[in-house]
């Protein structure tokens, strides 16, 4: 199989869908550098190979992700570190994870349910889809342990909620639930908690059966956009619009609107 399970983290390919399922229920499926790094190798390997076209990331058991082990991380040596092995750590980890999931032109959905917080409310935000349980809890821990925001938060919520909703999050520690999430913008959807398979299972259905080409390159036109003047994002949308309109799922979208059917995408 190319895409190999580790401790911590289920990976599977199912026809069109990578699913990676964080599994160390035991510790709320915080994760480890085993799992980071399996993540980021994954995610990679999957954005050039042509049989994968969604990617799902959930978890066992009842919570999501209670963000980066650093009980775990901290304890491989006896030596107390050097200074500066957060700063040369985390470019090859949790802050390779996050811009790897924007930048990779396959759509991923975060299925959440119980706890995310920190790196694993920061995984549901890099997702471009997140279905969340109503109930589910997203929190930043970051304050109440007297430390600074790390794999993204502080870039990607002002993003998404704006500066006031921000602060509250990282600056007050607000917990806020799933429903919450999705009123402010941060997620999706949020579903009652027994709802939420099929809620993720018509989501993850519907991108794999996308034109996969066109997907990807709006994908990146909208994630490249946010640094970019109008006259560069204009050249970027006829390079994108170039690429996909030579794609075979662009000539059965064409054929389909001619024989007024519905489109079989086969995501070439």
């Amino acid at each position: 199989m190319k895409y190999q399970s580790v401790p911590g983290l289920q990976a599977a390919q199912h026809g069109p869908l990578l699913r990676l399922t964080l599994d160390r229920a035991d510790r709320r499926n915080a994760v480890d550098d085993t799992m980071l790094d399996a993540m980021i190798d994954h995610l990679a390997a999957a954005g050039t190979d042509e049989s994968v076209r969604v990617i799902r990331v959930d978890a066992a058991g009842p919570d999501f992700c209670a963000g980066s082990d650093l009980i775990a991380n901290n304890a491989k040596s006896d030596r107390k570190p050097r200074v500066g092995s957060t700063q040369r750590r985390l470019p090859n980890k949790a802050n390779r994870l996050i811009p790897l999931m924007l930048e990779t032109q396959v759509p991923i959905v975060a299925v959440v349910r119980g706890w995310a917080a920190g790196l694993g409310f920061h995984i549901a935000l890099a997702a471009d889809f997140c279905v969340a349980a109503a109930d589910a809890r997203f929190w930043e821990p970051f304050m109440a342990r007297g430390f600074t925001p790390d794999s993204g938060a502080a870039w990607l919520l002002p993003r998404l909620i704006g500066m006031v909703r921000t602060r509250q999050l990282l600056m007050l520690g607000q917990e806020i639930s799933g429903a919450t999430a999705a009123d402010w913008g941060i997620i999706h959807r949020a579903v009652p908690e027994n709802q939420l398979e099929c809620a993720a299972d018509e989501l993850v259905s519907q991108l794999g059966d996308a034109p996969t080409v066109a997907l990807g390159l709006t994908k990146w036109l909208l994630q490249s956009g946010n640094g970019l003047d109008l006259d560069r994002h204009l050249q970027n949308e006829a390079m994108a619009l170039e690429l996909s309109s030579r794609s075979e799922d662009f000539r059965e979208g064409l054929a389909a609107f001619r024989d007024k059917r519905d489109a079989k995408f086969q995501g070439r």
